[in-house]
């Protein structure tokens, strides 16, 4: 068992490595993370429209209740039936108060809806985030790949910061990617 551990730490150890050294892997594994979660995120919104409507409809019965029993202590009154216009006004009471029982879950459920959509717009907007750093990170590596050219490049004078084998530029780049990676994920954690 201590073996497979070692080995799956190795490995795990090696995946971190690799990721912290192409940033832009990074960057698609938060962007797919974002994905999943707004994928669960819709699936909560259908979920909680699809109560709200059980609710709904669930209300609309009790009140019909309330309705019949509400004429049968009128008609109860009417006939001077005080037995049967306390035990319907009783029915007619339980009924209300189930029916409002009923709407304080429905508001609950409406609430959640409302803000799993706040979420929602959230996530997405995180999501565009990261998708415009992945392609900023594309560019910038397509800036960086060779070009297939008949000119000698080599001849041609490059700035320090803008010379692709600076360890130094490099260095800063990463960094500057790092932080922005963290912004991102605290920003997510909000």
């Amino acid at each position: 068992m201590g073996l497979l551990e070692d080995i799956s730490r190795f490995l795990d150890t090696r995946l971190e490595e690799f990721i912290r050294n192409n940033p832009q892997i990074e960057l698609q594994i938060l962007e797919d993370k974002l994905r999943q979660q707004e994928e669960e995120i819709s699936k909560l919104i259908v979920t909680s429209k699809q109560e709200e409507k059980k609710f709904q409809d669930r209300i609309l019965e009790v009140a019909e209740e309330i309705k019949i029993w509400h004429e049968r202590v009128v008609k109860a009154k009417s006939f001077d039936r005080k037995d049967l216009t306390d035990a319907a006004s009783e029915r007619e009471a339980a009924l209300l108060r189930q029916g409002n029982q009923i709407w304080a879950q429905m508001e609950l459920v409406k609430k959640r809806a409302i803000d799993s959509q706040e979420l929602q717009a959230q996530i997405k907007e995180r999501r565009q985030e990261v998708q415009a750093k992945i392609a900023e990170a594309a560019k910038t590596a397509k800036a960086k790949a060779p070009f297939a050219t008949p000119l000698n490049w080599d001849n041609l004078y490059t700035p320090p910061s803008r010379d692709s084998s600076d360890e130094l530029e490099e260095t800063f780049r990463r960094w500057e990617m790092d932080e922005e990676l963290e912004r991102l994920k605290q920003n997510m954690r909000k």
